[in-house]
């Protein structure tokens, strides 16, 4: 708005130029508060540390979404009660319990299975018990159920349980399957996930990751997916590292600095 030119006569003649420049002028000075203050923001960086110890679940988060990982440890929110989380924890033991003579471990509260089950009702847990019955993993026996791991990455440590391992032979010839139970409905399975599980599977047994095979089982439907080309340990590393360099570059979420852009572009999405 510019305050020049003629001048502006409103009802009964009364001229309102002043008036208006003064006001457009406030707007002026409004904006320009505003904009300064976003610049402000968007320049500010909160230094957010990755943590010394990571689940295999935070690890996909970092993985897939760095800025909202970021976010999350900068602020964390409570977790509100999920009733379909503790239909899933009953599906596993569900599932272990159908092999009486394995011995289950003993879990704490925040490592009890099946936290992001998506189980409607009991309708629909009894309808999941029923298409597991129907797979072939109902007629064999696991070698381990929510088998617990440490895997060092990096300089930092990745926890998990695994829901289920197969073994196939003894001694030097064994072959392992690591199994990771999906109660969605949807392929939500993250390669990411059976990779971390299978290198942690192959170094605690002390065995070649290549005799160390992963699997999703899709419960409601039956179908096993196996990805190929599990990332090696190498590649975990190298990951964990780059992500760590972001988290610390916008951790305020307010996206990278100086127009710089994420290595690797758009990141895909476990205990």
């Amino acid at each position: 708005f510019k305050c020049t030119g003629a001048l502006v006569v409103l009802h009964g003649g009364v001229r309102r130029r002043r008036q208006m420049c003064i006001r457009a002028g406030s707007w002026d000075r409004d904006l320009d508060a505003l904009t300064g203050e976003l610049l402000r923001a968007r320049r500010a960086v909160t230094d957010v540390p990755l943590p010394t110890t990571l689940t295999a679940s935070q690890m996909m988060r970092l993985a897939a979404d760095p800025d909202g990982f970021a976010r999350d440890l900068a602020r964390p929110m409570p977790r509100p009660p999920q009733p379909a989380a503790r239909r899933g924890t009953r599906f596993h033991a569900w599932v272990e319990a159908r092999f009486e003579e394995l011995t289950l471990p003993l879990l704490e509260p925040e490592d009890l299975p099946g936290g992001d089950a998506e189980i409607a009702d009991e309708r629909d847990l009894e309808a999941l018990k029923e298409a597991f019955e129907r797979t072939a993993y109902a007629r064999r026996t696991p070698y381990r159920v929510e088998a617990p791991f440490q895997l060092a990455l990096a300089g930092r440590v990745v926890r998990g349980r695994i829901d289920a391992v197969y073994k196939e032979g003894d001694g030097a010839t064994a072959t392992y399957e690591i199994v990771d139970w999906k109660t969605g409905r949807g392929r939500t399975g993250d390669p990411l996930q059976l990779a971390l599980y299978r290198l942690a599977w192959a170094e605690q047994q002390g065995v070649p990751v290549e005799s160390v095979t992963a699997a999703f089982l899709h419960v409601r439907t039956g179908e096993v997916v196996r990805p190929a080309d599990l990332p090696d340990r190498a590649a975990l590393e190298r990951l964990l590292t780059q992500e760590e360099a972001l988290t610390h570059a916008y951790a305020d979420g307010s996206g990278p600095a100086d127009g710089a852009q994420p290595p690797g572009g758009d990141a895909g999405a476990g205990r």
